[in-house]
């Protein structure tokens, strides 16, 4: 099992310190009936950034390729309620790379307003929510590990942060 991610001192942390960041929004049918977004919405917004970030960096289909990445472990941890209507960031890192499997840390951010000064977007910001996720690379038919494909591993490399 991989190590949950720590939590930033003061729960502060620059969305571009994490490596990467893939914006979004919140969606009315996000909210659960205590009025904040649903815990399942978090995991959609990570899978979403992590795949999202690979196919849009890669230009691989992922419906077509011979194996594909499935996930085998995640977690997060919870600081603050987002709901609707919200602009969100989520920050993602690589923080293991091995053969067949990556570990990502994943951090859920309110996005600046539009109205905040120059250089805002890139100062430190609460972090609302602290994930990891692990994607083990298999084949399409059998489902039996393979080593990440060349060109997804690139772009992991480029994104590796230490833990």
């Amino acid at each position: 099992m991989a190590s949950p991610p720590t939590v930033p001192r003061g729960r502060t942390v620059s969305p571009v310190a994490t490596s990467r960041a893939v914006a979004g929004l919140t969606r009315w049918a996000d909210n659960d009936m205590f009025g904040h977004l649903n815990n399942a919405v978090y995991y959609q917004l990570f899978d979403t950034a992590i795949n999202a970030w690979i196919n849009t960096n890669t230009g691989l289909n992922p419906v077509a390729m011979p194996s594909l990445g499935i996930v085998a472990e995640s977690g997060c941890r919870y600081f603050s309620e987002l709901g609707f209507p919200e602009s969100l960031v989520v920050g993602l890192a690589v923080t293991r790379l091995g053969n067949s499997s990556v570990t990502y840390r994943l951090g859920v951010f309110r996005a600046p307003r539009e109205d905040a000064p120059e250089g805002a977007t890139e100062a430190a910001q609460p972090i609302t929510a602290l994930g990891h996720w692990v994607h083990v690379y298999v084949d399409r038919a059998s489902r039996k590990p393979v080593p990440i494909p060349d060109v997804i591993r690139a772009l992991l490399s480029a994104a590796c942060v230490s833990q």
